[in-house]
């Protein structure tokens, strides 16, 4: 197996992100996103980074996984955490350590950073390998479910 080098997201990884993204709703939730609404929403963080940035496994020439950061602002700490979204790891490389890798390179960004304050992100109920993969990594289950209302 090739090398994995994590990196910056760009307009190179467009077409694969919007592709991830597809598959991972698909997947997960059994929902087919459009192409259109998620291309423009994959622009959109490409294009302005302080809604966000993703970040890529590459494993020589082709891109293995990649997640999705945003901010949320915590008045309560006085600094953001970072959001894990649009977690996505190709079906061959999963059970590779590629998910690891790409928290461990957020880990350094942050360390990098004098105002993030922790890392977040959901999880399917029914995901256990995921949610042991975060587990195992540190991160713990917290007391809050979550709600959400879509404006359509």
């Amino acid at each position: 197996m090739a090398t994995t080098v994590i990196r910056l997201g760009d307009a190179r990884d467009k077409s694969t992100l919007v592709a991830f993204n597809q598959a991972m709703a698909l997947q997960t939730e059994g929902l087919e996103l459009p192409a259109a609404v998620v291309t423009a929403g994959v622009t959109k963080i490409l294009e302005n980074p302080q809604h966000g940035f993703y970040l890529i496994a590459q494993c020589g020439t082709e891109v293995a996984g990649s997640l999705m950061v945003t901010n949320e602002w915590s008045d309560w700490r006085n600094g953001n955490f970072w959001w894990i979204q649009s977690v996505y790891v190709r079906p061959e490389y999963r059970r590779q350590g590629i998910y690891r890798q790409l928290y461990q390179h957020m880990k350094i960004l942050a360390a990098d950073s004098e105002d993030i304050c922790g890392f977040r992100l959901y999880v399917e109920r029914d995901n256990r390998v995921a949610q042991e993969t975060y587990q195992a990594l540190g991160m713990r289950p917290t007391h809050y479910q979550m709600y959400e209302e879509i404006i359509e």
